[in-house]
C-alpha cells in the first residue's frame, strides 16, 4: 500500500486560566488523535486580560511535562503572548488550528471583548491561523467537562476536514447543564448583553479607600438567534467573530451624508 503524503495537522492549544487548569487538560483530551498537539499557555491565571501583550518586561518560556506525550510550554505572559511566542519560537510551521480554553466561565455577548481566551484565538487568526475559543458557563473548576469535550471534538473534526478560512474565529460557549439536556449546537450572532457594573467602595485596615467591581448581567437583546438565547435554551452557541472592527453600515451612512472634501 502506498504511503499517504498528507501531513499531520498541527494543533496549538492555549488558554487564559493557566496551564494547570482542568479546562486545558479537557481540551487536550478532546482532540487527541486529530493531529500533533503543542501546548503554550500562561504559567498563572490571566482572565480578563483581553488582547494585552507584554511590553517592557522580559517574557519567560519553559518546557513542562504535565500532559503525557504532549509537548507543552508555560509562558510568563498573557494569552496573546503565548500565541505570538508559539508561532515565532516554538513551532516549525504555522499550526493548522489554534484552540483556546476550555475557559471556566462564560465568554458570550460582550464578554468576548475582555476575554483572554478569545483574544488568544483572535491573535491566531491575525496570524492566518484558524482558531476557536471554548468556554463553559459552569465556573466550577471541578465541573464535568464531558459535554464540552464531545462538542469540541466534533467542531475540530469539521474544521480539519473542511477548512473554511485562514482568518476564521469561532466563539463557542457551553451551557452549564448535564449532557442529556443539551439540545445540540446553534450558529448564532453575538447578543447585545453586558454587565451593569457597580464599584463598591470599601476601606482597608489602614482606613484607605479601595473599590471592588460588582454588577449583574443584563441581556438587552431579545432575539432568538443570539448566543445568550441559545445558552439559556440549552444549546451550545457558536458565534463566528472577526478582528476587523469596521462598521460598514455606519461607514456607508457617513459617506452618503457627510460633505467630505
Amino acid at each position: 500500500m502506498a504511503k499517504s503524503n498528507k501531513r499531520e495537522p498541527v494543533i496549538l492549544i492555549t488558554n487564559d486560566d493557566g496551564i494547570t487548569a482542568p479546562g486545558i487538560k479537557a481540551l487536550i483530551d478532546a482532540v487527541k488523535g486529530l493531529g500533533k498537539i503543542v501546548v503554550v499557555a500562561p504559567d498563572k491565571p490571566q482572565s480578563g486580560m483581553g488582547h494585552a501583550i507584554t511590553i517592557g518586561n522580559p517574557l519567560r518560556l519553559h518546557p513542562v511535562h504535565i500532559f503525557e506525550g504532549i509537548e507543552a510550554w508555560q509562558c510568563s505572559g498573557t494569552p496573546v503572548d503565548c500565541v505570538k511566542l508559539a508561532v515565532d519560537k516554538i513551532l516549525r510551521r504555522k499550526p493548522d488550528l489554534c484552540l483556546s480554553g476550555i475557559n471556566h466561565g462564560a465568554n458570550h455577548s460582550i464578554n468576548v471583548i475582555y476575554s483572554g481566551t478569545m483574544s488568544a484565538a483572535v491573535e491566531a487568526a491575525i496570524e492566518s491561523i484558524p482558531s476557536v475559543g471554548f468556554s463553559s458557563l459552569d465556573y466550577d473548576h471541578e465541573a464535568d467537562l464531558s459535554v464540552p469535550k464531545k462538542y469540541a471534538r466534533i467542531i475540530v473534526q469539521n474544521l480539519l476536514k473542511n477548512p473554511i478560512n485562514k482568518h476564521l474565529i469561532l466563539n463557542v460557549n457551553f451551557p452549564a447543564v448535564i449532557g442529556a439536556k443539551i439540545k445540540g449546537m446553534k450558529i448564532c450572532r453575538q447578543a447585545y448583553a453586558k454587565y451593569e457594573e457597580d464599584f463598591v467602595a470599601r476601606e482597608d485596615p489602614n482606613g484607605r479607600k479601595y473599590y471592588w467591581l460588582t454588577g449583574k448581567f443584563v441581556n438587552f437583546d431579545k432575539g432568538k438567534d443570539t448566543d445568550v438565547w441559545a445558552l439559556e435554551n440549552d444549546y451550545v452557541s457558536v458565534v463566528p467573530v472577526q478582528f476587523d472592527l469596521t462598521n460598514f453600515v455606519i461607514k456607508a451612512l457617513i459617506e452618503e451624508t457627510w460633505k467630505l472634501k
